[in-house]
């Protein structure tokens, strides 16, 4: 019995983030640094990307929270983890017909 609500709690999560218009439309492979990388959790492999703010106090306290860095949010399409990714060398996503490139680990 947990295996199905497990599936569909999957199933809804992805028809609600289509729904919200807040992700693409199928998850992603991802690589960081050119290897493939998995979920910190449960190891899962596909992803669903989208922008994050990082919020600092300061910004927050004056009204100015548009104003903070981002980050690359992925968050896992099996266990719901979101991964977090700051700074220039940002994941590289790949669809399923595209891969991972040649060379990822």
């Amino acid at each position: 019995m947990r295996t199905s609500a497990i599936g569909c709690g999957r199933a809804r999560r992805a028809v609600m983030i289509v729904f919200m218009g807040l992700f693409e439309t199928k998850p992603k492979l991802v690589t960081v640094l050119g290897r493939a990388f998995g979920c910190l959790v449960c190891g899962h492999a596909w992803f669903w990307s989208r922008e994050v703010k990082l919020n600092s106090t300061g910004a927050e306290f004056f009204g100015l929270a548009w104003a903070n860095e981002s980050a690359m949010g992925l968050i896992c399409d099996k266990c719901g983890y979101v991964h977090e990714f700051a700074g220039g060398n940002r994941p590289q996503l790949w669809t399923k017909k595209q891969g991972y490139p040649d060379g990822a680990e």
